[in-house]
């Protein structure tokens, strides 16, 4: 199997990892955008390449897989010449990074994504705010950024599990939290300023993957502006709040 076909939105976390890990990797591929605010992923010839009508998907070949995570571990073991720090060989090391990746959607995914959702993206999607959603995905949220500080990125290391270089899993937990730029200066600082440790790990993953980091990530900041009404260069080292708060560090 030779050809590549990622389906997904830059607008997604998930999204934005996979087309991270694949640029970060040299991997030659073809990008097909499906348009969550068009709510393309509904459509019937997109659901017959994901049943589940989400992004991101892949095809390899006559291969369909969907689940952000499944298919980082898929493209870490499907093609040759991908460093070993990404999904290593070593059963216990990675079974730790799956182990990793697990938590991330039962707690970090259902914080920040719920949070997100429920506040700013809700009237870009037609939907009502719901300020008691809005308060149980926060608290969520706040929850797994003190676990993550206080245990995943507890040992020494610049990532997750004490590694030296990033794994899939740094690359998908980031991508998660980059999404809190969509928010208000002030709340993305308020759940985010306290966690100094988050922050450097953020900054480290973005300075390993870059420049593929800040090119995936221009839709965001372009959206984030749109949201403010502002105008954008879309330059993530000018206009990330989360960068910005690496001064205070």
């Amino acid at each position: 199997m030779t050809s590549l076909k990622v389906y997904a939105d830059r607008l997604s976390q998930p999204s934005r990892a996979i087309i991270i890990f694949c640029k970060a990797n040299g991997f030659e591929f073809e990008e097909v955008k499906v348009d969550l605010m068009k709510r393309e992923h509904k459509n019937p010839e997109y659901k017959e390449i994901n049943p589940m009508g989400l992004v991101p998907s892949i095809v390899h070949g006559d291969f369909n897989l969907f689940e952000s995570h499944a298919i980082l571990s898929y493209l870490a073991c499907a093609f040759p010449g991908v460093a070993d720090h990404w999904y290593p060989a070593d059963l216990i090391k990675r079974a730790k990074i799956n182990s990793v990746l697990d938590w991330h959607h039962s707690n970090l995914r259902s914080g920040a994504a719920g949070y997100v959702r429920t506040t700013v993206l809700a009237p870009a999607l037609g939907l009502p705010l719901d300020p008691t959603k809005a308060s149980e995905a926060e608290n969520v949220l706040i929850a797994s950024l003190s676990t993550l500080e206080s245990y995943w990125l507890k040992e020494d290391g610049k990532f997750l599990l004490g590694g030296s270089q990033p794994s899939i899993a740094d690359i998908s937990l980031v991508c998660e939290i980059t999404e809190l730029e969509l928010l208000e200066v002030k709340d993305c600082n308020r759940i985010l300023a306290p966690h100094k440790k988050v922050l450097q790990w953020i900054e480290d993953t973005r300075l390993a993957t870059s420049p593929h980091f800040e090119e995936v990530h221009s839709v965001l900041l372009k959206t984030k502006a749109m949201f403010n009404k502002q105008s954008s260069e879309a330059n993530y080292e000018s206009e990330s709040s989360i960068r910005a708060m690496l001064s205070t560090i």
